[in-house]
């Protein structure tokens, strides 16, 4: 089969389409013929070589795929051969073919295309797992969504909304923000401007964000303390500004009941991430086919030019996911 194959860490230079082996499922997995994948940050990490994939995972990047059944491994019978389905992926997705464990795969809806499947994985299940399995959301709660015009941010926006609660975010331009504000957020930030805190007190009364989704880590670790309410969930869900917090005191931990929550989705077990999908679907299915929510998607490529939409991704360029069209 052909997939997306690097020589060299680097630059998107590296990035080229070569021969590979085909994978083979084994007992309980399925064989998916991929006809799009998505970016997402780890991608351009793992470029780098700043990402390894966890042990046993392929080194093909790609979190997230959509395609057709094309086989099924021993003791398979949940899927069939020709259904149309998603699926998170350890890695694998920038390819012809993939193999995913048969209670990964959530059913794509016909509504759908095949190209809004790969943008649906990777980003609601992040969104879903920090906001109600973590961060424990409530209806009329306040969530402040930093890079709300993310993947991440704007499926979160969409599932807040669903759930009967409130976003405000922060992005980089006025663009960024009013696609938020389209999609259910209540207000935004440019963080070219500043500090975000007065801005989040003014949006909730004073009272501070329920719950804060971060991208950013140690630049806003402190602004975020200052805006999170008594009781508050700090979930700290990349680090893209840098790991290292100074003068941080932990009474304020203590005196306002907040909570510092560290996530990541791709290291979770197996049986963790079949759960998390068959949350998901169960609280979201109907939404999505029904297109009350969905993937926003910035551009579409064929993965024959993957390197300009790695290009577009590392100049924070779009809004929303990016989405590669795997052709023959």
């Amino acid at each position: 089969m052909l997939a997306v194959t690097m020589k060299q860490f680097g630059g998107p230079e590296v990035l080229e389409i070569g021969e590979v082996e085909t994978p083979q499922p084994g007992p309980g997995e399925v064989l998916v013929r991929v006809r799009a994948t998505a970016l997402n940050r780890a991608d351009l990490l793992q470029r780098r070589g700043l990402y390894p994939p966890p042990p046993g995972a392929s080194e093909i990047l790609g979190l997230e795929m959509a395609g057709d059944v094309e086989a099924l491994g021993p003791g398979v019978t949940s899927v069939r051969v020709g259904d149309r389905v998603a699926a998170l992926l350890p890695g694998g997705g920038y390819a012809q073919y993939a193999v995913v464990p048969a209670g990964m795969l959530m059913p794509l809806p016909a509504s759908l295309s095949y190209e809004q499947g790969a943008a649906i994985p990777e980003t609601f299940l992040t969104a879903y797992l920090n906001l109600f399995v973590l961060g424990r959301l409530s209806p009329g709660e306040t969530v402040l969504v930093h890079a709300g015009a993310s993947g991440v941010g704007t499926s979160a926006i969409q599932l807040i909304r669903l759930a009967g609660a409130q976003s405000i975010v922060t992005a980089g331009s006025q663009e960024k923000i009013d696609k938020c504000i389209e999609l259910g957020a209540k207000a935004g930030w440019n963080y070219h401007d500043g500090s975000f805190v007065d801005f989040v007190r003014q949006e909730t009364d004073g009272r501070g964000a329920d719950v804060i989704f971060d991208f950013i880590g140690a630049p806003y670790f402190h602004d975020n303390l200052r805006a999170l309410a008594v009781d508050g969930r700090l979930i700290v869900i990349g680090t893209m500004g840098g790991t290292q917090v100074d003068g941080f005191d932990l009474g304020q931990l203590l005196a306002r009941r907040q909570q510092v929550i560290g996530t990541a989705l791709r290291s979770r077990s197996l049986e963790k991430k079949i759960e998390l999908t068959a949350a998901f679907m169960a609280f979201a299915h109907d939404a999505l086919a029904k297109g009350e929510i969905g993937p926003v998607i910035d551009r579409v490529y064929d993965w024959r030019d993957v390197r300009q939409a790695h290009e577009r991704m590392e100049a924070n360029q779009n809004i929303g996911k990016i989405v590669l069209r795997v052709t023959e």
